[in-house]
């Protein structure tokens, strides 16, 4: 499918190469006009004998289609007969290879652009286009693969910004910012003592995974701070935690903590309070604590002003919200289900906190404004409670980075990572279907220790 631009002529160059190689190859050229070194690989392909066709339907004996009709660039709307034809292929349900990025998906925001090509590979070429770490073009993405035909990074480097990259994470990335290996000669304080408070007597299960979530990041120390009447179900469920029983309000929600705050690491906060809790994240907000902010940490923290509260904080604040939470702390910025790399850019620096927002792409934002994007996930993790595991996971990283000099949007980065291929494999083991909250905690070492023995040799790549 051969479109009028150099888009066109990388299918042409394709059909001539399968050609010579014996198969049985038809040209769907819809467009007459073309660019001048296109026009001349059409002219190749034609004098080779390769039928060329105007017509779509020629193509419903093809067992395998090629999309060269718009790659890198594309700003106007597919529209008319072509849209039609476009709709048409994408009705047939036959494998597509997209050269580039599926025709019709802008560049950059993954925009769909009228209407698109819903590809089953796309071959990104030479660096990652922004659209792939766009949660809308996912489904015309199809499972992505990098070309890389060795462009000089000396071309590259200038045309970065320094300040302001995207980075599409990797193993290698990830697992560099994991806490191992641990010195020989330690002990549990110096691994880090985190203070996970979360939970109510109508949220108990929060409080269980965020625990669970926080043991698998192998923090040394683990204190759960939960209303008085659930202490008796997370001593239970996690024997190893400390728990702490706190004065409740009349609904069951964690009136006040008994606890000086000063006395931990890192602080997590959030799954499971209820809104009630507004005296608790008032009190976590003015600690000196590293601190992790989720769910009703999160609902709480927008009631109070969240960009002045946040300035206040002399110390590093990680926000996790998902795409309301988001627009609910940030009303005025882009909204993140168009662009979400332009969404988290806008409120990098406000008030100096990390931001992690989630969804099939992750992406976190440091206040420097530099992205991080989670390439690969899995629609298992869409249930109750996956966002209280990596709550608990990324404050139990936390608590163990100060000691190690490690910048905290990478903790935050391996903690989502880490997340998502826990998913994964518990997804490929059970189905998308069978994997609960509960479930992920039990693949999250697991993911880890398969990451670390198995992955390549790859680096971050710039987008």
């Amino acid at each position: 499918m051969v479109g009028p631009g150099h888009n066109g002529g990388d299918a042409l160059v394709v059909a001539r190469e399968l050609h010579f190689h014996s198969y049985d190859v038809t040209i769907y050229k819809p467009l007459s006009k073309l660019k001048q070194l296109t026009s001349q690989h059409a002219e190749y392909a034609a004098c080779l004998g390769i039928p060329f066709h105007e017509e779509i339907a020629p193509l419903q004996d093809c067992h395998l289609l090629i999309d060269g009709l718009f790659g890198f660039g594309l700003e106007r709307t597919i529209s008319e007969g072509l849209a039609e034809a476009v709709n048409e292929l994408n009705s047939w349900s036959k494998p597509v290879l997209s050269i580039d990025i599926p025709a019709g998906i802008h560049t950059d925001t993954g925009a769909v652009l009228g209407t698109a090509v819903r590809a089953t590979r796309t071959f990104c070429l030479g660096l990652w286009k922004l659209a792939f770490l766009q949660d809308q073009a996912l489904e015309y993405i199809g499972k992505a693969e990098l070309i890389d035909f060795d462009i000089p990074w000396a071309d590259i480097e200038p045309v970065i910004n320094q300040t302001s990259r995207i980075y599409r994470i990797t193993a290698v990335t990830a697992i560099a910012h994991l806490p191992i290996p641990r010195p020989r000669v330690t002990h549990k304080y110096k691994e880090g003592h985190l203070l996970s408070i979360c939970g109510s007597s109508k949220y108990a299960g929060a409080a269980i995974l965020t625990g669970l979530g926080a043991q698998a990041s192998g923090v040394g120390m683990l204190s759960i701070a939960v209303p008085e009447s659930l202490k008796q179900l997370l001593v239970a469920q996690l024997p190893s935690a400390l728990i702490i029983g706190c004065p409740e309000t009349k609904t069951g929600a964690i009136a006040q903590l008994p606890v000086e705050l000063s006395s931990y690491s890192a602080i997590a906060c959030g799954p499971g309070l209820t809104t009630e809790a507004v005296e608790v994240v008032e009190k976590v907000l003015e600690s000196d604590r590293l601190l992790v902010l989720d769910a009703d940490g999160l609902n709480i923290l927008a009631s109070l002003g969240p960009i002045a509260r946040l300035s206040q904080r002399q110390v590093p604040t990680v926000l996790t919200p998902h795409t309301i939470e988001f627009k609910r702390l940030f009303p005025e910025a882009p909204d993140p289900t168009q662009d979400r790399i332009k969404a988290v850019q806008n409120v990098s620096g406000l008030g100096g906190a990390v931001v992690l927002l989630k969804g099939a792409l992750t992406a976190i934002v440091n206040h420097y404004g530099s992205v991080w994007i989670i390439p690969e996930s899995t629609p298992a993790l869409a249930r109750g409670g996956s966002g209280d595991v990596l709550t608990g996971l990324l404050g139990g990283l936390l608590a163990q980075a100060p000691g190690r000099e490690t910048p905290i949007e990478g903790v935050v980065v391996t903690a989502a990572w880490c997340h998502a291929q826990a998913g994964m494999l518990a997804a490929s083991e059970r189905t998308e279907l069978g994997v609960d909250a509960l479930t992920l905690t039990q693949y999250l070492m697991a993911a880890v220790g398969n990451a670390i023995v198995d992955y390549s040799a790859d680096k971050s790549i710039y987008c």
